[in-house]
């Protein structure tokens, strides 16, 4: 068993190695821009709504208050016509990505701790490469690849959309397995 307290530089290296692997994902592949499209008409959908000054948060439409609702021929019918979505609405205003990177990165060093816990209750000091990497890999991988699943399960997300960012849950799982792996005590 080792120390928590010494992974603290394997944590937030791999933190950092996922964080900037993340932003090359982003920034530099581009796969990921068709994980959303364009709503047909735009323009005239956004003018349309911006009339109800929507607060910003998570939104279902149509909507039901309780199973009871779900069942009434009210909701059926305005389910069956449509529009059905999952939205969420985020305040207007300039793109400011800081606080977002942030969230990401404190993210990163809970899943790097979270990896190194397991491996540090499982391994002993000076434990084998490929063991500190298959135990940091595996939790980082459930950490990073699998959360959006339920997603595409419950909410209708692309699973196009989701195996993309499970895949990228793989390489950032590799990463951090391989950080952990290279600074073991």
């Amino acid at each position: 068993m080792v120390p928590l307290s010494m992974l603290w530089i394997p944590i937030l290296v791999s933190a950092v190695f996922v964080f900037v692997a993340s932003s090359i994902v982003h920034m530099v592949l581009t796969y990921h821009r068709s994980d959303y499209r364009m709503f047909p008409s735009e323009g005239e959908v956004m003018e349309g709504l911006r009339r109800f000054g929507i607060p910003p948060g998570d939104y279902v439409m149509p909507h039901a208050a309780s199973p009871k609702d779900m069942s009434s021929s009210a909701f059926r019918e305005k389910r069956a016509r449509g529009p059905v979505m999952i939205a969420t609405v985020i305040a207007p205003g300039e793109v400011s990505m800081g606080p977002q990177l942030a969230q990401w990165f404190g993210f990163c060093v809970l899943v790097s701790l979270f990896a190194g816990y397991v491996a540090s209750r499982a391994l002993p000091p000076a434990a084998d490469y490929l063991d500190v990497f298959r135990f940091a890999g595996t939790v980082a991988f459930v950490g990073y690849g699998l959360g959006q699943w339920p997603q595409s399960i419950w909410f209708k997300r692309a699973w196009s959309s989701t195996l993309k960012s499970t895949f990228d849950g793989l390489v950032y799982a590799l990463l951090t397995a391989g950080v952990f792996g290279w600074l073991w005590p």
